[in-house]
């Protein structure tokens, strides 16, 4: 699979499989090796899923190299600050069941997110997180962390997809050598009986936007040519 350099050096997989809203146990458990067997290398979860048990579990049953395999997780932002950052990353390593993570990222730009950072920068030089990152951080909070910190963020995950491409976000992100990764490149939305009445009106193919939870969106591909 295609890889991408992260700014220390790190590859990281182009591609990944993540496991949002996959809250039965085996039910993620069946969809990570499924994932394994069908190439995957990249996998995405967060203390928040409720589903790090499963991944690890799956990572560590698939017979494939650890050294093969990027597993990402993220700080929730209840567990924001420096002590309370040290202690989420234990629980989510255990609950991983894995020696070291490769990508972890702080959630949410809420609450103390700058003692977060200090605390990641802490595993980050230990060792036992290859590549530290952020989520959900605008331009100007990836300029404020920056500026005020010694070790820049590898990743930061975005909403980033054809309907919103955040140009000035990407821009912001290439001056810092940080690399954007798309929490939802084709993106999954969830919509309304009432919406879902409008489209079914609108002269579009029946399946393309089930799984748009954005109503704009849907007008969107309402003058997008789909099927003849």
């Amino acid at each position: 699979m295609e890889q991408v350099l992260l700014n220390n050096g790190v590859k990281m997989p182009v591609e990944g499989f993540g496991v949002f809203q996959i809250s039965d146990e085996a039910q993620c458990w069946q969809c990570v090796l499924d994932a394994l067997e069908t190439g995957y290398r990249l996998f995405d979860t967060t203390a928040a899923y409720h589903n790090e048990q499963a991944v690890g579990r799956a990572v560590r049953e698939s017979g494939i190299p650890r050294d093969e395999i990027f597993i990402t997780t993220k700080l929730w932002v209840q567990d924001a600050g420096y002590d309370q950052t040290l202690a989420a990353f234990e629980r989510s390593r255990k609950n991983l069941g894995l020696d070291y993570i490769d990508l972890y990222l702080i959630h949410q730009p809420f609450g103390d997110y700058y003692g977060a950072w200090r605390a990641m920068e802490k595993l980050y030089r230990e060792g036992i997180v290859k590549a530290i990152g952020v989520s959900n951080f605008s331009p100007e909070r990836i300029v404020d962390l920056c500026m005020n910190h010694e070790i820049k963020p590898a990743v930061n995950q975005i909403e980033i997809h054809p309907f919103y491409q955040q140009e000035e976000a990407l821009r912001v992100m290439r001056s810092y050598d940080i690399v954007p990764e798309a929490w939802g490149p084709f993106w999954d939305f969830e919509l309304t009986q009432k919406d879902m009445k409008e489209i079914e009106a609108m002269d579009i193919g029946h399946s393309e936007i089930i799984d748009h939870r954005c109503f704009c969106t849907a007008r969107q591909l309402n003058s997008i040519k789909i099927h003849d």
